[in-house]
């Protein structure tokens, strides 16, 4: 999961530090999310699902399809 998150940011050319001012935590947070260290919470997967417009089943690694079910 965490390395869905990670590529997503790296492929759009997104700091760490954007990234966690967009979902209203620090950047030492955020790094905790993308390194595993740290569980994400629900409401938080879902604004990065919305953000990079994929599915939370592609970002808890349930799926390798991005796409989301509209």
């Amino acid at each position: 999961m965490y390395k869905h998150i990670r590529d997503l940011r790296e492929d759009n050319d997104i700091t760490q530090s954007t990234m966690a001012k967009y979902l209203n935590c620090s950047q030492q947070v955020y790094s905790n999310y993308e390194l595993g260290q740290r569980d994400i919470p629900t409401d938080v997967l879902i604004k990065l699902a919305d953000y990079y417009s994929v599915s939370t089943d592609y970002l808890l690694g349930l799926t390798e399809k991005k796409e989301r079910n509209i």
